[in-house]
This record gives C-alpha cells, structure tokens and sequence, in this order.
C-alpha cells in the first residue's frame, strides 16, 4: 500500500513580455503527472535536460511552487504544509542534491551540518545528538573524525555520502535522489550506488532516483517513469520497460545506451535506424498538434503509455 500519492502535479513558469511586462505564455516545467510511492521500493524518473524530472523532484519537496495538483501524505494533504518547517512530512521526506559540494555549507564542520536536521527535527539531548552523529557517519562508512573536518577536506563520493547522511539524519521513509553520482567518477558512481541499495534494505527506504542514466536507473530502480517534455510518456516496472517499451522516446532512450562490445555493433546500428524512422514518421500516434505528450493509457496493471485512442502498439521487437 502506498504511504504518498502525487495527483496531477503541474508547474508553470509565466512568460512575461510586452510594454506591461504582463503574462504572455508559460513554461511546462511539469504538466500533470501522477506517482505512488510504497514502503521500500525505488523509483526512477528519466529524461533528457531539461525535460522537467529534477523541478519534479524539488516541487515535491517543496523547493518550488506548484501551479495545480495535490501530494497525499499518509491520507492527508500536504500541497500547501511543505514550506512549513516543522511538520512529519518534511523529516520524513529527504532529498540528496546533484551537486553535493554546494549543498554543504562550506562554512561549517560536518558536526554541525548533521546536526542541522536532528535539531529541526528531533528532540534529544546534547548527549545523544552526539551519538546520532557517530551513528550516521557509521553508517556512511566514514571515520569518527571526520565530523571536525570541513567539506573542502573531502573527496567528492565523501561529500557525497555526507549528503546521504544529512538524509537520513531525520529517519527518513523517502529520499528524493536527484543525480547523486553523475559527477563522480565511474568507480565511485559504482560505490555510492551499492551502498545506497544497501541502507535500502537495512532501513526500509523508498527512493525517488531522477537521472539520465538508463543503466543507473535500470540497477537501482523497481519501477521506471520516462518523461518528456514535463509529462510522462511511459511508466511500468524495470521489466516492463526494458524488455517491453512501447512509446517511440522510450525505444529512442534505449537503443541510444552505449554498448561497448564489438559482437553485434553492425545489428544495433541497424536498430537504431530504424527506432530513429519510426520516431520521425509515427509523432502523430504519440503526441497531439502541438506536440504535447497524450495521456497515459494502460497496456496492463503496471505498464502504462502515452498512445492515441485506437493505435495499435508494438513492443520491442517492431
């Protein structure tokens, strides 16, 4: 059962322009999209720069005003109490930033940017603000000392687990990750994503992972939403996706993952010619006049698609 539901959320940004500098049009950052989050499972939310997913991710926390929609939380309406500092859903609620050396104060010690969130949220003493510390170093893999170190005496993938340590200061049910790793080197990407599946499962987390990175997504996430042009062409589980995509981006998205073995490259390349006429020749079956993304349809209880009514789909092998 699903502890936060997402109806129909929708942010525009006005276009001003004229004499009066009065509205002129808007920009659909996101346009209607609905999610369901349950207890320990990981969502992925994929799409090109620019397609709306990180503004998502940020309106759901609250970090940007919704234009229309709601956000049920545990069976209450939280649309309009994000902003407000003391409330379940924003301890509970937690969002890991792309860019980890900016979302640390440069400023202060690591004591004191871990127990930014345990004083907002949590009433404990000094004593065991102090435990809590060590314990979410611990957790990260971190040593003792390092919460008397600055953010600047760190690499990135530390920064990085120091994020997800604020994160789950607050004993968190959902953490939004919004690119956590696409700026860290191979090897470390590897790292920060094992060790976030692994407090997956030692703490019952949910995640809400946005990227562009469909192996990234495909290795961390149970259930994947594609999105473009802020709505979402395609949803289902990781399988349904992968071996079953129906939507002409979600196919484009897919054939484009590099594959470095030379067996079968000629095949691929044909592959991908192909979804690239297809793309060019079926738009209309896909999207309306002004090349808006149509609403969902269900292909099955999991998998939905953007498809006009009375279009006949193909699946991976068309």
């Amino acid at each position: 059962m699903s502890f936060m539901q997402i109806k129909n959320l929708k942010v525009h940004y006005p276009i001003r322009g004229g004499f009066f500098n009065s509205i002129i049009d808007y920009v659909y950052a996101v346009d209607g999209i609905s999610m369901e989050f349950e207890k320990g499972k990981a969502y992925g939310l994929v799409g090109e720069s620019g397609c709306g997913k990180s503004t998502t991710g940020m309106a759901i926390i609250g970090l940007e005003k919704i234009t229309s929609g709601s956000i049920m939380y545990e069976g209450e309406d939280v649309t309009n109490l994000r902003r407000k500092r003391n409330n379940l859903f924003n301890r509970e609620i937690q969002m890991i930033f792309q860019d980890a050396h900016s979302s640390l104060n440069p400023r202060k010690r690591v004591e004191h940017l871990l127990a930014e969130p345990i004083r907002n949220f949590l009433r404990v003493s000094p004593k065991e603000e102090q435990k809590k510390i060590s314990e979410l170093l611990e957790i990260v893999g971190m040593p003792e000392d390092a919460k008397l170190k600055y953010p600047h005496e760190f690499s990135g993938g530390q920064k990085q687990r120091l994020g997800i340590a604020r994160a789950l200061a607050t004993n968190p049910k959902l953490i939004i990750a919004d690119e956590p790793v696409s700026a860290l080197d191979l090897s470390v990407q590897a790292q920060v994503l094992n060790f976030m599946k692994d407090i997956q499962s030692e703490f019952g987390l949910s995640y809400l992972f946005i990227s562009h990175d469909l192996g990234v997504v495909k290795h961390m996430c149970d259930h994947i939403s594609i999105m473009y042009k802020g709505r979402f062409v395609e949803t289902g589980t990781k399988e349904d996706i992968f071996t079953n995509p129906h939507h002409i981006y979600t196919k484009r998205l897919l054939s484009a993952i590099p594959n470095v073995s030379p067996k079968g490259r000629e095949k691929r390349k044909r592959e991908r010619i192909i979804v690239e006429k297809n793309y060019q020749t079926e738009l209309k079956n896909y999207f309306d006049h002004n090349h808006r993304v149509l609403d969902l349809a269900p292909l099955s209880e999991t998998h939905f698609v953007a498809i006009a009514n009375g279009v006949s789909v193909r699946g991976n092998n068309s």
